[in-house]
């Protein structure tokens, strides 16, 4: 058995607090904010008593509708799809877990994978159900995902990120791009696009930045070095293409292509391969390198 396999039933949950509404119950106001969930998948969790209170106490659908009430429900998806690539876990200790996580495996529960992401697995794994990652990479892209293992020390790792104290590098193969110099800087405005899960560029104030550098220019395909030193969706993805070479694998930039859902035999050729920073506890600098490799 390897040691991603779901040994334990491990409920993946998500936090609410109620917002303003007029619903006259609980069961009611749920249904209402989550019009794509069964009112029958909602009966069904109260029953096993998957909605609760801030203090892991289950609650009745009938309950009043209460403005700022913190609750706690449980997510599952039937006949979830199992994604056939395993993490690896490069460092493990009080405070910090490092992921080394495959193509297609995504980071946090969402949509139609629940069970089958880096986050659930890492529980398991582990049996911490503290851990949280400190920051996110897309589904299609591999590489280092840095978690937090202790509540205590959690908001000295997450300034890292929302200072931009941290170096993130990243490799991608992608067109050669002969006319250009190297290095170059790409500062633009991304914002959400159409359909809603791309971005684009756009005129206006920048709030992207990206340092781009080319670390093997041999043939019509070249292994490019990719900084982002802000932390748009999508950015390095977004840069790439409108430079005009489109990464590798990518389904969404320059346009959105059609592909099969599970098709595992093109993936984004974007790796997540280096974190570094100087740890808030130690001040002593740490890097992490990933163990995989690209093409």
């Amino acid at each position: 058995m390897t040691p991603f396999e779901l040994t334990t039933d491990v409920p993946v949950s998500s936090r609410l607090q109620l917002p303003p509404g007029d619903w006259s119950c609980l069961l009611d106001g749920l249904c209402a904010r989550f019009p794509r969930i069964p009112r029958s998948q909602w009966l069904d969790r109260f029953t096993r008593g998957r909605v609760q209170d801030a203090q892991g106490r289950a609650l009745s659908p009938a309950q009043p509708w209460q403005v700022g009430l913190e609750i706690r429900y449980f997510r599952e998806v039937a006949d979830e799809p199992v994604i056939p690539f395993q993490a690896r876990v490069l460092h493990l200790d009080e405070h910090l877990l490092v992921a080394d996580k495959p193509h297609f495996l995504p980071v946090m529960p969402a949509g139609r994978h629940v069970r089958e992401t880096l986050l659930t697995r890492l529980v398991v794994q582990t049996g911490n159900r503290e851990l949280v990652p400190l920051h996110r990479i897309d589904r299609g892209t591999a590489g280092l995902v840095l978690f937090s293992c202790n509540v205590q020390s959690r908001a000295r790792y997450q300034v890292l990120f929302r200072e931009r104290q941290i170096e993130k590098h990243y490799q991608a193969l992608a067109p050669a791009l002969p006319s250009l110099s190297f290095p170059l800087q790409r500062h633009s405005r991304i914002e959400r696009g159409e359909p809603f899960h791309v971005m684009r560029e756009s005129s206006g104030e920048p709030n992207a930045l990206s340092r781009i550098d080319v670390l093997d220019a041999e043939g019509a395909i070249w292994r490019y070095a990719l900084e982002p030193v802000s932390g748009r969706k999508h950015q390095l993805r977004v840069h790439m293409a409108a430079l005009g070479a489109p990464i590798l694998g990518d389904d969404c930039y320059p346009q959105t292509l059609q592909r099969a859902m599970e098709d595992y035999t093109s993936p984004l050729q974007l790796l997540a391969s280096q974190l570094a920073f100087v740890d808030p506890l130690t001040g002593v600098r740490r890097e992490f390198r990933s163990e995989r490799t690209l093409g």
